[in-house]
């Protein structure tokens, strides 16, 4: 596939899914704010920190190194070979539910069943909905490889409506069955995950579709493991891969929920100041899910199709050198803006928007302190998943075992700041050491690009420089937002918060305005690649 045709499938899936993303997660936002009124600080945290940390363990120790594996290099490959190594993910997912099962039963601390009944059940249910939705990882990456534009966020979005629903009916009907409701709902989410994935696939196998694209699986009993004749049973050159950043995915699960690993193994925070943290924590990370992540996907699959892993620049193909940096240089100024935005405006409106979210429960006590931290935090995430995805995309075995090294250090250190900073400063302090924890990793994967494209005329990092005009803009946004929330925000009536909203918008406004002028390149990417497809369709 050319490399423009592979940027413009893979703008088209970036940008669906961040459309989708936010139609359907909007729904789910109003029901979790609905459920929120009939549930204890301490079932929140329990529900949130302590048994999706479970699951999230499960699946990312599971199936992470095998999607990084399988999704590099091109589509033609012995897929029979890749979806056996994928149906590995199946029995390392058991193994990992066992045994971290038994530790959440036994070795930590078990909360009070008159505050949080039915403990162990939801530890049995969250490992089991792990196991249930690695069945459907050969989909998954057959679908993402191919780059199927809607399947993945339709199954996904259709699958948390699916959860919260039940959540607020069970919540509304049977508050007393405690993490009875969660259980169920985690079971529902991931059976009608994978059943999306399953009924696509059973459609469309065989069909003139799949024949017009030579799909190179023709039945659903290819997605089955299946022996090749006087040929191993997987890819050995997959398989060395996948285990190098299998060492690499337990040092970076560390580092993504590093702070839920010290609440749950060291109690620095009880479980009510956990459930507070989690919801302020899912809040400020709401526009990392609906934008930076599919970005990141996306633009990953993107890097590691047009450029070979493990060649430098010189032995690449220039022309798409010259896609892939220009690409990158825009997508890193697209994620810098969207992050300086969140920072700037965040911080004025994080009391405003918990309020309206969860009533005096979040906005009072160190709850907007959370969600300012929060905002600068996702300046950071937002540099950090383009940076990262391009450099994944591109290291070879031998640099991913030697960045392995680097992670385990960042893991130790990560851990040791986030227990102290917590001790000084609480919750705000896993926040801070989040903050450190990305600017480090920022920090190797800038340095990574640099050296790859010293050798060529390109310099895509230049995208982390936005317009000095621009800058100027922002600044004089925060200050005078700063000044309207002490002024008109928030314990004096909506009258007077809608001044304070109506200052916001008027500033961001300006600032949008600005962009438009300064940042007109990216302004013509944007257009082009993300907006174009539906802008045809309103002609």
């Amino acid at each position: 596939m050319a490399a423009q045709d592979v940027l413009s499938q893979t703008t088209r899936l970036a940008s669906s899914s961040a459309l989708l993303q936010v139609l359907f997660r909007l729904v789910t936002f109003g029901l979790n704010a609905f459920t929120l009124r009939y549930l204890s600080r301490e079932l929140i945290g329990v529900v949130n920190v302590r048994l999706t940390l479970l699951y999230s363990t499960v699946v990312f120790l599971a199936r992470e190194a095998f999607r990084r594996a399988c999704l590099s290099g091109s589509t033609k490959r012995n897929w029979t070979k890749t979806i056996n190594l994928l149906w590995l993910t199946v029995p390392l997912g058991v193994f990992w539910s066992i045994f971290l099962g038994l530790v959440w039963l036994h070795l930590l601390e078990v909360p009070d069943p008159s505050v949080v009944p039915h403990y162990q059940a939801g530890v049995v249910a969250f490992g089991l909905s792990a196991i249930i939705e690695l069945l459907g990882e050969p989909f998954w990456v057959l679908a993402q490889a191919h780059l199927f534009v809607r399947l993945k966020v339709i199954a996904e979005s259709l699958s948390v409506v699916s959860k919260c629903v039940l959540t607020v009916i069970l919540v509304v009907l049977y508050p007393q069955w405690g993490l009875y409701i969660f259980s169920l709902a985690q079971l529902l989410y991931v059976s009608v995950l994978v059943m999306c994935y399953v009924i696509y696939f059973v459609m469309f196998l065989g069909s003139p579709e799949a024949t017009k694209k030579s799909f190179p699986v023709a039945r659903m009993k290819a997605l089955l493991p299946n022996l090749v004749e006087d040929e191993t049973f997987v890819n050995w050159k997959e398989a060395w891969l996948t285990w190098s950043f299998f060492k690499q995915s337990f040092l970076k699960q560390i580092l993504t929920e590093g702070e839920r690993y010290v609440m749950t193994f060291l109690n620095v925070l009880n479980f009510g100041d956990q459930g507070v943290y989690d919801i302020v924590n899912n809040l400020g990370s709401l526009v990392a899910r609906f934008i930076f992540l599919p970005i990141e996907e996306s633009f990953y699959v993107f890097f590691a199709k047009v450029l070979e892993r493990g060649k430098n620049v010189k032995e690449q193909k220039q022309d798409d050198v010259a896609m892939a940096a220009n690409v990158l240089e825009l997508l890193l100024k697209l994620v810098l803006l969207i992050g300086l935005t969140i920072t700037v405006f965040g911080y004025a409106y994080s009391q405003l928007a918990l309020d309206i979210y969860g009533g005096s429960m979040l906005s009072s006590g160190t709850g907007p302190d959370l969600l300012r931290c929060y905002s600068l935090y996702v300046l950071f995430l937002a540099i950090n998943g383009v940076t990262e995805c391009f450099t994944f995309a591109l290291m070879c075995k031998e640099e991913v075992d030697r960045y392995n090294f680097v992670m385990l250090a960042l893991s130790f250190t990560f851990l040791c700041i986030s227990y102290f900073l917590t001790h000084w400063y609480g919750s705000v302090g896993f926040i801070l050491a989040n903050c450190f924890n990305m600017g480090i990793r920022i920090a190797h994967s800038i340095h990574y690009i640099y050296d790859y494209f010293k050798a060529s005329t390109y310099r895509p990092l230049t995208g982390l420089l936005p317009s000095p005009f621009l800058v100027l803009v922002y600044i004089i946004s925060g200050v005078i937002t700063g000044f309207s929330e002490v002024f008109f925000c928030c314990d004096k009536g909506w009258m007077v918060r809608l001044v304070h909203i109506s200052v916001g918008a008027l500033c961001f406004a300006a600032t949008i305005v600005t962009m438009f002028c300064t940042e007109t390149k990216l302004i013509h990417f944007v257009r082009s690649q993300f907006l174009s497809r539906y802008m045809k369709k309103g002609t």
